[in-house]
């Protein structure tokens, strides 16, 4: 089998690495499977993509809804280097999976509208699935409505007609769309496990995601949630497009 690629853009280890296991349990994947590159240290170098059986972009630190003046430069090279990089993939309709940052760059790339309108805090809301998500295979065995964590300062407020959304929420209208056949995004974190997701909050507790005084209510909050169908979605994406 051809490896996954992930592409990574957290510069704290901890969370990079955590990211990186969570992909690996959620996916069933070894690690001979699951390349990493973190984007974040690293220029994109050219990628030859028929090495690769897909490509997933996980979560960020960077919010790109911000004006460019407030991005920092290593923000500005990510971006630019994953925008050239996503011409390639629509173009191709090449396997990609983003999560949360992943989805805002997916949108953001096909002239979708990214803003901190539905940005929701570390919760398990429960996610709904449209029409077009009950036939989508990367859904295969998922129940209509399951829970999933997230965690974000900015979502899709509005996508073009080119993306069809495939599962919505009460807070956050967007939390997976599909582009062309074989793109994916999902607001939410398909990855994470309880275990992960406090491992996150802990890296993260003071950047913004939830009152670092409620961590504790928090824990106690998403502990009390069943994630284990959000999983099947990324399981689901790897399972489709191994090769």
């Amino acid at each position: 089998m051809k490896p996954f690629l992930l592409i990574s853009t957290r510069s704290e280890d901890d969370a990079a690495d955590s990211e990186y296991a969570s992909m690996l349990a959620l996916g069933g994947l070894a690690e001979a499977e699951l390349e990493r590159l973190r984007l974040e240290a690293e220029p994109l170098p050219d990628l030859d993509l028929d090495a690769y059986s897909g490509i997933i972009l996980g979560g960020s630190p960077f919010t790109s809804s911000v004006p460019d003046e407030h991005k920092s430069d290593t923000q500005r090279r990510v971006e630019a280097e994953l925008s050239g990089l996503l011409d390639v993939l629509v173009e191709r309709d090449y396997p990609f999976f983003g999560a949360c940052y992943g989805i805002g760059t997916l949108a953001r790339h096909i002239g979708g509208v990214l803003d901190g309108t539905y940005s929701e805090p570390i919760s398990a809301p429960v996610i709904s699935l449209t029409d077009e998500g009950r036939a989508d295979p990367v859904l295969a065995g998922l129940p209509v409505f399951f829970q999933a964590f997230v965690g974000h300062k900015e979502a899709c407020t509005h996508l073009p007609e080119s993306a069809v959304i495939l599962a919505t929420s009460e807070h956050c209208p967007v939390q997976m769309f599909r582009v062309r056949t074989n793109l994916y995004g999902t607001q939410f974190h398909p990855e994470l496990t309880l275990e992960a997701l406090v491992e996150r909050m802990t890296v993260y507790r003071h950047a913004g995601y939830f009152d670092p005084d409620d961590f504790d209510d928090v824990h106690r909050e998403v502990a009390a949630a069943d994630v284990t169908a959000a999983g099947r979605v990324l399981t689901n994406f790897v399972q489709r497009y191994a090769r």
